[in-house]
Parts: structure tokens; C-alpha cells; sequence
């Protein structure tokens, strides 16, 4: 298994819920806070919450995930406080999470206490530090005769991930040695510009005389510590920034003169003996404490981490799942079973919509499960309003194969709200002055018909993958309920407009719909129109108002709606998006924004003469081209149809001494840009190659480096057109916005079913009994006893053969890793607790 290529493969999802007991100010004017949090990769900030206002009790309520692009040790989530008056932004405290303890807190709700955020404790990245002792007897200075001198000599090879300062790093080292008489002799290297992964080519040398005190000095002197830190060169800020060190300890090393020793170490929090006297001392990692003086936050955290193998090791895995599609009773299938087993329908559902897209089988397993749960049911209007497997398999079906739709029936709408930014509450106990509540009902009605004709127009651009879908739910309800008439658009009302169009509405940085922060008026108004949304769906099956107004202020927006008029334009709606015959004539020349953002980008070289410097730029990817602008809303000063786009791959940091930077390659020249961070990148990258894989004269092979001082840097050519030499990512080739990674979906199957195998084996003891629960009144033979049987021992089977690949691949990997190597630092437990973990697990399987 050592020749086995594994990747690993992490994804995060984490919700910031809300803060409780915070501290107050301590000025009179005000004593309550404006709060927000920002999401970090270690010191990266990646994501940053709205601003709850005038509280010491704020509620965020705001879920991100996102696909972890690189290695990291903590996930960390800062609280500010935004100051208007001061015009700043004060951090009040922190929770970061070690990414070892992450899983532990999966699918539930956690208080953590928020601990106080030290500026010498807030550190990241690696150094890579070469040791070397020799001995000589020699007439040194200060000494009246010959005697041995032990001499170290350090060199910082390397740096890897440093912390950004004020968006700069200019790092340097200092190599500090405490002797045996406590005695400190320090040096350092040269400042390294404008990079977080330096290397240091000096060799930094320290001698035993240097420890002795003058000409009295003629005992044995040996040096007992080293201390390495990195720090920022920041001569305008008054003192340099501290980075990080690293403590070594070499008593008696010295003795051996052993050969050179070279050993990555994870950077540390400066220690107290180091730190200025009005600093104190805070661990870079919080655990749950009883201390709660400065206040505690609401988090629900998934993270899953997969080490993914190459396809054929999952291949009885993929039949048998795939064999769902023709199994009869579909109960008996490993998808349904797997349904059952799982606790959470979600966690299962993802990764089962991916592999049946990705083989062409997302229809019939759809409807096929379909069939299964409608044919249990006594009333239609129970029909998908629990949280089954096939619901959770809609909601993620609809979101890969609709977002572009989504996008185009919606956007505009949703940035019209956020640029008239107009107060719509119509509920009297939330405004301060009831004249208002009218003028507020306007707005809302003015929006929420903009959305309704939006999406009662927008019938002939829904993908015809979900149109066959619908068609097929539609036909299974109507077979069932055969006298109910409203049946056939309940079914399809339920999921497009109640799990589809609404959640969109009420979230829309989670549907990319828009990368702007929602304050609480917008939060409010989104609110709004998304219950008016749902409840618009609901129209086709209920009578009055009344049965869909819950609350006594909805009361006349509503009736503004329940119309014959609206009425009959949702049926028709439903109608056509249910009709297996839906035209395919899409409206293709409308482009479908899929992301913006700011980022930066380097001059293009369009221009004969002048400086390629770098500035930022708003830009905008559609389904038709790249552009940008000088700001959002100005005409592009640039647009790059996909089809001129031969490749887009990462950009070396050794380039332009800038990280996340990613490149956009034409035909003659390319685009340099800088993303805010690394997960903005890996987004940008990804769904750019997935935009352009299909281009016909798409390039085999890149340059991974740019084009500086007549030269490549990769491979050093003077050729400016000479070919790449690298190979291009490669990419699975589908319709939808993203890649679709089969393998990665199977190894998420396979560890929900080992951490499910003890149900597993219970229910295979008791078939009888698993098939009675999930049947309910139906009837039921000894022949599905024995399917079901049957197909829980393939599982089992399946899941034991893989997870045996994986014990030895991990034995190995246990075996062969160095601590002290670039892959297992030294300076922090994980690796040993992931090798006794490692080990642990296999003695409890066996």
C-alpha cells in the first residue's frame, strides 16, 4: 500500500450561532457593543459575519463551508467590536478549535468560552532548522591558553506559511544560545522582502569562548539552549513583529559531534520569559473552560476529513450502489438501506447525489425512492414534509443542477434589494413609528411581486435534468391519489419553492447569490419575502388566505396575492417545469453571473509601453465571459470570453512574492491575479477550469511560475512562447458548476458506514424487525427478509475490505513518517496523538 496514491481531502462547514455575556464598554456613552466575527484558517481570515448592533448578547446565525485548501492547525473565530466613534476595531477574545479535536464536536451545538487574543501567541507556519556541532582545541581571544572549543552553527533553511502583518511579511530570524551560565549570545540573518516562505542561506555560529565570562572564564562552558524566532521587519511601525520561535534544547548534544541534524519545527507562541512585561501569556488553541469572564459563542461544527484512494478500490462499493437503481423492492437496495442506517439523511444524501450524477442515474434512483415513500402514505399533504432521504436527495439534486438557474431567475431581484436598501417591516411591534408600516408594505409588496414574476417567468430556463425529475414525482403522486386534483402541484410546489427559491431567498451568500454583508434590515427583508415566497407556493392547494397566513400582519400581503391571477400563473408554472416535453430552446444568450468579488490583478501587457503594476479590480465571471471593473457596477474595463481561455492554474508564491495567486492564460498573453485568500482562490480556480474545460484548444501544459525579466522562472527559459512545463490540472468533464469527484464521494460513504457499523450488525441480527419499521403497514415476505439480509452483508463486506486498505496504508504511513520531517513537525502533539489514535483503532477493529 506505500505505492498507493491517497489524497486527503477536507471539508468544513461551521456555524457561527450567537455570543452571550460579552463585556461591556467601559466609556458611559455606550455600554453595549457592535459585534461581528471573522472565520480564520490559523491567522488567514476567510469569511467575516454581518455586525450585530447594540448588544452584549449578539446573534450571527450565518453557516459557511467551503472545500480547506490547504493544511492549517486551528480554525479560529475572532469577535471585534466595531467602534464608530474611535473608528476602529477592537478584538474582544477568540475560540479557536485544534483541527485534531474538530470532528468531536460534528452535528451539534457547542458553547465554547472565548478566551482573550495575545499578539505573541498568535502564530502560524513551519521553520526548518539545520543543527551542526564541531570541536577543536584552538587560542581563542580572552583566553591564555589552548583549549577545546565547542562550536554550533545554525541555519534557518526555510519558513513556511508565516503570518501576514498589515497585509506584509518581510521576515528575518534570530538565533539566540543560553549557556551553561546563563550567559545569552544572539544573531541574526538578513531581512527577506515581501514573503511568507522564506529561506535563509546563512550559516549563524556560536562558540563556547563566547559564553565565558572575560579572562576568569576557564571552566567548561557549553551552550544548553537554542532559540530561534522569526520576526517582521517593520521599521515603520515602530517595533519589528515577533512571528513565532522555536526552543531547543542541547544540553550534552555537543558532546557527541554528530553529524548535522535537520528537523522541521512548528512555530510556537513566544514564551513568558521572551515577552515585554505588560504582556501575558495565551495558548494558540482554546479548549472548553469554565471561564467564561469574557463571554461564550454558539457553534455547530462539521468537518470531515478523507484520505481518498484510486478508483478500483472502491469498485464493489460503486456496483454495489449503483445496483440500487434496478433492484426490486427498492427497500432492498443498498441506497435505501443506507437511508436507514444513517442517522443524518444529509450527511448520506450528498455524496449519493454526486455519484449517481456523475453515472447518469440521478433520475431513476430519484424516482424510484420516490415511489417507494409515496406508496407508504395515507395523506397527500404529508407527501416529502419530513426530513427522508429522498428530500435531503432533492434539496442537493436541485442545488447542483440549478444554481445557474437560480442565479438568472433571482439575482437581479436580490441586488436591487441591496442597493435601494428599503426599509419593508409591516410588523407594528418591530417600528418605531407606525405611520410607517404603510410605506413599508409598499416595498414589500414591490419586491415580492418582482420575485414572483421572476420565477412564474423563469419555467422555460429550469434544466431539463430537474424538469424530468418533477415530471417523475408528479406521476408518482397522481398514481397514488388519484382523486385529489391539487396533488400534482403540491408535489413539485413543496420542493421548488419551499426548499428551492425560499432558503435561497432567506440565505444568499450560501447560494453565492451575493458577497455582500446582510445587516439586519436586509436580514429582516429577505425574511419577509421569503415567507411570502413559501407561502405563494402554497396557493395551488389551499382555499383562503387564512390557511397560509400565520401571523396576523401577513394578513394583507397575503391577500394582495391570493388571486385567481396568481393563482393560475403559479399552476402554469408547475405545469411546464413538470412536463417531460419541456422545450430545449434555452435563452442562452442571457448571461448567468456565477461569482464576483474583488481581487487583484497584475496589468496584462496590453499596452506597448508601461509599468505592469498591480491594482484592484471588481471582477465578475458569467456563463459567457471574465470581466472587470474599476469598482462594482462600472463598465468592465476588460472582458475575456471562456472560450479564449486555455488554461487557469495556481501561481507559484516565488513569482511576484504573493500568495493565493492563481493565473488566467490567453492566447498571446495572461492575467496574474490575488485573491483576498486561500479559499477565494481555490473557489475562483475551480470554477473557472470547470467553466473552460471544454474548450477546444485548451493547453496540455503551463508554466507554473510568470514571465519576469526576460525569463521563466519555473524553467528558466528566454523564450517568452516556449511551451509549459508543467501538465495542466485535469478536470471530470459534466454540465453542472462543479466538478464532480466520484471517488471522494465513495471513501464519505464508506467512513459513514464504519462509524454506523454497529447498527449495522444489530439490524443484521434482526432483519425481520429492520424491515418492519421501515415497511410500516405494508406486507412483506421471507424473500425480502433474505434481500434485506443479503444486501446488509454486502455492506459490511464492502466497508471491512476497504477499511483494511486504509489500516495498512496508515501503518505504513505511521512507519514511515519521521517526526521531525516536513510532515510531521516538531513542537505539537498531533502527530503523536494521530499514531496512537492510528493504533488504538486497529487493536479495537480487531
Amino acid at each position: 500500500m506505500a505505492d498507493v496514491p491517497v489524497r486527503v481531502e477536507e471539508r468544513l462547514k461551521i456555524k457561527i450561532g450567537e455570543a452571550k455575556q460579552l463585556q461591556p464598554r467601559s466609556n458611559l456613552s455606550s455600554v453595549t457593543r457592535d459585534v461581528y466575527c471573522t472565520l480564520s484558517l490559523d491567522q488567514e481570515e476567510i469569511y467575516r459575519t454581518k455586525t450585530a448592533e447594540k448588544t452584549l448578547n449578539p446573534f450571527f446565525g450565518e453557516e459557511y463551508q467551503f472545500e480547506v485548501p490547504r493544511d492549517f492547525r486551528y480554525i479560529s473565530i475572532y469577535l471585534f467590536d466595531r467602534d464608530k466613534h474611535l473608528k476602529q476595531n477592537k478584538v474582544l477574545g477568540k475560540v479557536a478549535i485544534k483541527r485534531e479535536e474538530l470532528a468531536s464536536y460534528n452535528n451539534r451545538d457547542h458553547w465554547f468560552a472565548i478566551k482573550p487574543v495575545d499578539a505573541d501567541s498568535e502564530v502560524q507556519g513551519k521553520v526548518n532548522i539545520e543543527l551542526k556541532f564541531t570541536s577543536s582545541f584552538q587560542k581563542h581571544k580572552n583566553v591564555t591558553n589552548y583549549g577545546r572549543n565547542d562550536r554550533l552553527s545554525v541555519q534557518v533553511v526555510k519558513c513556511l506559511d508565516l503570518t501576514l502583518k498589515n497585509g506584509a511579511c518581510d521576515p528575518y530570524a534570530v538565533a539566540c544560545v543560553t549557556y551553561t551560565n546563563r550567559k545569552t549570545v544572539s544573531k541574526r540573518t538578513k531581512v527577506r522582502k515581501k514573503t511568507t516562505c522564506p529561506q535563509f542561506d546563512e550559516v549563524l555560529t556560536f562558540d563556547a569562548y563566547e559564553g565565558k565570562d572575560g579572562l576568569c572564564g576557564d571552566g567548561e562552558v557549553e551552550i544548553c539552549e537554542l532559540n530561534v524566532s522569526i520576526w517582521h521587519d517593520a521599521p515603520g511601525m515602530g517595533d519589528n513583529v515577533f512571528l513565532g520561535e522555536v526552543r531547543v534544547q542541547l544540553s550534552g548534544i555537543q558532546q557527541q559531534n554528530a553529524a548535522p541534524r535537520n528537523a522541521w519545527y512548528f512555530l510556537q507562541p513566544r514564551s513568558a520569559k521572551n515577552r515585554p512585561s505588560f504582556t501575558y501569556s495565551t495558548p494558540p488553541g482554546t479548549r472548553l473552560s469554565q471561564d467564561n469572564s469574557l463571554g461564550s459563542l454558539r457553534l455547530q461544527v462539521q468537518y470531515n476529513e478523507d484520505r481518498v484512494f484510486p478508483a478500483e478500490i472502491y469498485e464493489s462499493l460503486r456496483s454495489l450502489l449503483l445496483k440500487s437503481v434496478q433492484t426490486k423492492p427498492i427497500t432492498s437496495s443498498a441506497v435505501y438501506v443506507l437511508g436507514e442506517i444513517i442517522s443524518s439523511k444529509t450527511e448520506i444524501a450528498q455524496p449519493l447525489v454526486r455519484i449517481f450524477m456523475h453515472h447518469g442515474q440521478i433520475v431513476p434512483i430519484i424516482k424510484a425512492l420516490a415511489d417507494a415513500e409515496i406508496s407508504m402514505l395515507t395523506d397527500p399533504t404529508t407527501i416529502f414534509r419530513g426530513n427522508t432521504l429522498v428530500s435531503k436527495m432533492m434539496d442537493e439534486a436541485m442545488r447542483l443542477i440549478g444554481l445557474q438557474y437560480l442565479h438568472k431567475t433571482l439575482r437581479p431581484t436580490i441586488e436591487l434589494i441591496f442597493n435601494e436598501r428599503k426599509p419593508c417591516e409591516i410588523d407594528p411591534t418591530r417600528v418605531r413609528d407606525s405611520n410607517t408600516v404603510q410605506t413599508n408594505l409598499n416595498n414589500l409588496k414591490t419586491y415580492v411581486l418582482k420575485v414572483f414574476k421572476a420565477i412564474t417567468q423563469s419555467a422555460v430556463h429550469c434544466p431539463a435534468l430537474m424538469c424530468q425529475i418533477f415530471y417523475n414525482l408528479k406521476e408518482c403522486a397522481m398514481k397514488r391519489f388519484p382523486e385529489n386534483k391539487e396533488v400534482r402541484y403540491s408535489v413539485i410546489s413543496g420542493f421548488i419553492f419551499l426548499r428551492f427559491f425560499a432558503p435561497a431567498i432567506l440565505g444568499p451568500r450560501l447560494f453565492d447569490l451575493t458577497n455582500e454583508q446582510i445587516d439586519n434590515q436586509i436580514n429582516r427583508t429577505l425574511t419577509l419575502i421569503s415567507k411570502t415566497i413559501q407561502s405563494l407556493g402554497n396557493l395551488v392547494s389551499c382555499r383562503s388566505s387564512q390557511q397560509v397566513c400565520k401571523e396576523e400582519y401577513m394578513e394583507s400581503l397575503y391577500k394582495e396575492f391570493y388571486t385567481d391571477t396568481h393563482v393560475t400563473a403559479v399552476r402554469q408554472f408547475l405545469e411546464i417545469i413538470s412536463a417531460i416535453s419541456n422545450p430545449e430552446n434555452r435563452d442562452n444568450d442571457t448571461p448567468v453571473t456565477l461569482k464576483e468579488g474583488l481581487m487583484i490583478k497584475r496589468a496584462q501587457g496590453r499596452k506597448r509601453f508601461g509599468r505592469k503594476n498591480f491594482k484592484q479590480r471588481y471582477f465578475k465571471l458569467t456563463t459567457h465571459s471574465l470581466s472587470y471593473a474599476k469598482s462594482k457596477g462600472k463598465e468592465a474595463l476588460c472582458q475575456i470570453p471562456l472560450s479564449n481561455i486555455l488554461a487557469v492554474e495556481r501561481l507559484t508564491e516565488k513569482s511576484f512574492k504573493m500568495k493565493n495567486m492563481f493565473q488566467i492564460v490567453q492566447d498571446g498573453r495572461t492575467l496574474y491575479v490575488q485573491a483576498a485568500n486561500c479559499v477565494e482562490e481555490k473557489e475562483w480556480v475551480d470554477l473557472l477550469t470547470k467553466m473552460c474545460q471544454t474548450n477546444q484548444n485548451r493547453l496540455n501544459q503551463y508554466h507554473p511560475c510568470a514571465f519576469i525579466n526576460g525569463k521563466w522562472s519555473c524553467c528558466e527559459s528566454f523564450n517568452e512562447l516556449a511551451p509549459g512545463c508543467s501538465k495542466v490540472s485535469s478536470t471530470d468533464s459534466n454540465n453542472f458548476h462543479i466538478t464532480l469527484d466520484p471517488e471522494r464521494e465513495l471513501q464519505r460513504i464508506h467512513s459513514l458506514i464504519i462509524s454506523h457499523m454497529n447498527q449495522l450488525e444489530i439490524i443484521m441480527c434482526q432483519p425481520e424487525t429492520f424491515l418492519k419499521g421501515i415497511l410500516q403497514f405494508k406486507t412483506y415476505g421471507l424473500q425480502d427478509v433474505k434481500d434485506c439480509f443479503i444486501v446488509l452483508r454486502e455492506l459490511r463486506d464492502v466497508a471491512v475490505k476497504i477499511e483494511t486498505k486504509h489500516n495498512s496504508y496508515m501503518r505504513t504511513l505511521a512507519r514511515d513518517t519521521k517526526y521531525g520531517s516536513l510532515a510531521a513537525p516538531i513542537g505539537d502533539d498531533n502527530y503523536l496523538l494521530a499514531s496512537r489514535m492510528n493504533l488504538d483503532s486497529l487493536l479495537l477493529r480487531r
